[in-house]
């Protein structure tokens, strides 16, 4: 046994010590004598902070989501907190989506943070996660815990831990919780017990004031209610989004709302999907399927946080085409700008935001209306760092990052899928109204305005130890030896968010990446006929992603079919070349 077994197994034997539950110890010596393998992946690291938070894979271990690793966290949290907020009652907002064992660890999370003499804001069921960033700055706590793991598989569960601002957290507070929590080594050092008390239930009430400031984001209500019936068919994915989003829509005008049956029962196995991630056509079936059924205007879901929005549209042959996360940010974008300059309510200084990975077409339709368009690391908490470094200075409009998470107005500090879902039915009741076509023809006109703009990613899945190590071999391996060409047009530019410099190859000029301040294990490519690809391992999930962006003109809609194979061909020949297929 080499020195890094004998430490996994020192660490395993721990979990076998009286302080650990019956169940905990049972699974820890089962590893021990059946499933070594399975053993090294629940022990060889602790579970860290990454761009979502907490995130894994439920079970016993110390790389695993359970009651000990939650406690653990949630203890250094509250230490952490105690030392940034010292002689302030320090109060907190917890919630939690529908996932197995997101109720346990979020009564669990309430026990600990009401131990430490903490105020304690607990909602009695399943709420999203935008209302737990809004529940943070409605009830000036100082931090929240969302217990979710967004979109993943049902093995997973999660741990997003929030700051004042409502945003999860960022540098340095996210490096300096995880320096606490890893001083928690003992369940003995974990409070629990005490102060029942200091825990207060919210419930619907204050559903209110949450749906209250969704409401206030309305920019057509005229048009809502000329088109008020229109067919919208929903889906929550077995998640918290089943009782809001319904009430939202309502909310605006819309009477016409069908939800899909089967989804709105609550199920942390998700029974209906392989997995609940509206990003992918067959979690959206049962939506497409009811919308072809009913001839709706548009299928939406949500995710099981009810923090993203799939987003399906039908085309003029009568086909709902999904749209891609890049696709439903510039249609809400759009749809913002060119209601708030009609309504004459667009002001020096006014900006949008989106992620770095994120389509170019922001940045294009941005600059028409005059509106600074920032770009930001990946993350929604990058985005609410911008929020609030421009408070009081400057109005943010709305953004959003390619993967399905958009928030329009400051009201919460992380993407909502609610507000979303309102948002996208409102532009569609617009476009009706006042142009005579449907979301997705005006999306094609947008294409013809600003360019055709198409994007795809590539998820390449490197499971455990040795596909975490791989995953960073290859990012070595591409900062040394980028690519000279792609599909025969000259790289012209390498982004290295790690150093945070470009280098320009044509110049050899090297200089900073401007206004990114956070460094990030990511690189970007530019070609001389505007390809970009960018090349990032994810935070949450054992993988590493590749971004594609080619661009085109779209002289007319006629040609629409026509330049999207063109497009779609050059995405897959790049992938080809890139040996990703």
């Amino acid at each position: 046994m080499n020195s890094s077994q004998q430490q996994i197994m020192a660490k395993a034997e721990k979990w076998l010590g009286a302080e650990f539950d019956e169940a905990t110890r049972k699974e820890v010596q089962n590893l021990i004598d059946n499933n070594p393998k399975e053993l090294v992946e629940s022990f060889y690291k602790d579970l860290e902070f990454g761009t979502g938070g907490l995130r894994g894979i439920m079970g016993a271990g110390t790389n695993r989501m359970n009651n000990y690793t939650v406690g653990f966290a949630t203890q250094g949290l509250a230490n952490y907190l105690k030392i940034n907020f010292p002689n302030e009652e320090i109060r907190v907002a917890i919630a939690h989506d529908s996932r197995n064992n997101s109720r346990s660890f979020a009564e669990r999370v309430a026990d600990i943070f009401a131990s430490n003499g903490f105020k304690v804001f607990l909602f009695d069921e399943l709420r999203p996660t935008p209302e737990l960033s809004f529940a943070i700055r409605e009830l000036n706590c100082q931090s929240g815990v969302m217990i979710t793991a967004s979109h993943n598989p049902k093995e997973y569960n999660g741990y997003k831990a929030y700051w004042s601002d409502g945003s999860q957290v960022t540098s340095p507070h996210d490096t300096n919780i995880i320096k606490e929590v890893k001083k928690i080594t003992e369940v003995s050092q974990v409070l629990t017990g005490k102060n029942a008390e200091n825990i207060t239930i919210l419930d619907e009430k204050f559903d209110e004031k949450y749906l209250a400031a969704i409401k206030k984001l309305q920019l057509s209500a005229d048009s809502v209610a000329r088109y008020h019936d229109m067919k919208i068919v929903y889906t929550p994915l077995h998640g918290a989004g089943v009782r809001l989003t319904p009430a939202s829509l309502k909310n605006f005008g819309f009477t016409n709302v069908i939800s899909v049956p089967e989804q709105c029962v609550l199920d942390g196995n998700f029974p209906t999907v392989a997995s609940p991630n509206p990003e992918n056509r067959p979690t959206m079936k049962m939506a497409i399927d009811l919308a072809e059924k009913e001839q709706a205007d548009l299928a939406m879901a949500t995710d099981p946080d009810s923090d993203r929005i799939g987003l399906a549209l039908r085309n003029s042959k009568g086909e709902y085409v999904l749209l891609n996360g890049n696709q439903t940010l510039v249609l809400l974008m759009c749809y913002q700008l060119t209601r708030w300059a009609e309504l004459g309510l667009i002001k020096d200084g006014d900006y949008v935001v989106k992620t770095i990975v994120t389509s170019m077409m922001p940045d294009a339709v941005a600059a028409s209306y005059g509106v600074k368009c920032y770009n930001c690391l990946t993350g929604f908490k990058y985005i609410a760092k911008i929020i609030r470094e421009n408070e009081g200075k400057s109005k943010y409009i709305g953004g959003g990052e390619e993967s399905f998470g958009y928030l329009a107005g400051d009201y919460v500090r992380d993407k909502d899928g609610v507000s979303a879902c309102s948002l996208a039915a409102e532009a569609a009741a617009w476009c009706r109204d006042t142009k005579g076509v449907t979301l997705y023809e005006w999306l094609q006109d947008l294409y013809v305005k600003f360019g055709f703009y198409r994007e795809a990613l590539v998820n390449v899945v490197r499971e455990g130890k040795d596909g975490a190590e791989l995953i960073q071999n290859m990012m070595v391996e591409y900062r040394a030896n980028p690519p000279q060409t792609i599909l025969g047009s000259k790289v012209v530019e390498v982004y290295d968010y790690k150093t945070l410099e470009v280098k320009n190859r044509v110049t050899g000029e090297v200089y900073p990446i401007p206004e990114i301040e956070d460094k990030s294990n990511v690189l970007q490519w530019v070609t001389e006929d505007g390809t970009k690809v960018s090349v990032r391992p994810s935070g949450t999930e054992p993988k590493i992603k590749f971004y594609f962006g080619v661009k085109a003109e779209l002289p007319s809609v006629e040609e629409f079919d026509k330049v999207e194979a063109e497009l779609d061909a050059k995405i897959e020949a790049i992938k080809a070349e890139l040996n990703l297929i």
